[in-house]
């Protein structure tokens, strides 16, 4: 095992499956560099303003349901 290779046959397929597994997860951070992380760059800003646009429904509930009157969106903010 001097030379760098595995002594026994289990060492050896542990060998190889560790090899798959770099090679698998390679492919992985591949597919996410090219196909994700552009696509949510492209998106995520609508998905946020749909989130705070759900936000402020919520909030208007909470504020009917308190008895209150519901203080407007703060100025620039999308419209529901």
């Amino acid at each position: 095992m001097a030379n760098g290779t595995p002594k026994y046959a289990w060492e050896q397929r542990l060998h190889e499956a560790g090899s798959r597994v770099e090679e698998d997860l390679r492919s992985l951070i591949t597919y996410l560099n090219n196909e994700v992380v552009p696509e949510v760059r492209k998106n995520g800003s609508e998905a946020l303003r749909a989130a705070a646009r759900e936000l402020d429904r919520i909030a208007q509930r909470m504020d009917e349901r308190a008895g209150r009157k519901a203080t407007p969106p703060p100025e620039g903010s999308p419209k529901p």
